[in-house]
């Protein structure tokens, strides 16, 4: 009714991704960005710290369609400065340069892509970090760039790997024709109950693991 009518109603989903922790499955959101993503006239924005949560809730209180924002229920690292940040919406943010490999990612995996990158760096491997907050509409430029300028491209996100933030970049890398090496990290099935620490090491939703998936991605280059 919302979407088919286009009412501008706004929707707010808490616990999403595994950060749920003890919860268990069945508390944890990991498929709705891809369920929201595929509703006509639905916008999905995910916020990466609560900063942009923040900017982006003042956004929406006066937009005029509809859209889902996920946030999480546990804290988040900072990443932005409160004075100095602009929510834009559907534009992809930069938050690091490199010419080497980008990391889109969005929610809490941008302040882990930002590890990663340094940890790459030490390494010599420029990692560009694309902040991916609107994933519908997504930033297609900010994609195809990163395909033309990049040697490889890896999406990171606490949701399922199908009908995510992963799927929407390999959609816009087919539909384009850019053959770039490309790897999603994301859920592949049900998680289950524990700390949220300890859920991201057992998914692979760690720096050492981005880090170590951008370099062997570039291998294949």
């Amino acid at each position: 009714s919302v979407c088919y009518n286009n009412v501008p109603i706004k929707i707010v989903g808490s616990h999403a991704g595994i950060l749920t922790g003890k919860d268990g499955p069945t508390a944890q959101a990991t498929e709705d960005i891809a369920i929201m993503r595929c509703l006509p006239r639905m916008n999905v924005i995910v916020p990466a710290d609560a900063v942009e949560a923040e900017h982006a809730t003042y956004f929406l209180a006066d937009f005029d369609e509809p859209c889902y924002l996920r946030t999480n229920r546990e804290p988040t690292p900072l990443i932005f400065n409160e004075q100095a940040y602009r929510f834009k919406f559907g534009k992809a943010l930069q938050l690091s340069k490199g010419d080497d490999a980008t990391i889109i990612a969005c929610g809490s995996l941008v302040s882990i892509a930002l590890q990663a990158s340094e940890e790459l760096r030490k390494k010599g491997i420029k990692a560009r970090v694309l902040n991916m907050h609107t994933i519908k509409p997504l930033d297609r430029r900010s994609i195809i760039k990163a395909a033309e300028s990049t040697d490889a491209i890896i999406t990171a996100e606490d949701h399922q790997t199908i009908g995510g933030l992963g799927s929407a970049v390999a959609e816009v890398l087919a539909e384009e024709n850019l053959n770039v090496p490309f790897k999603r990290i994301g859920l592949h099935g049900f998680a289950e109950s524990g700390s949220p620490a300890d859920l991201y090491k057992k998914y692979g939703f760690t720096a050492e693991r981005l880090a170590s998936e951008v370099e062997e991605l570039l291998k294949l280059d």
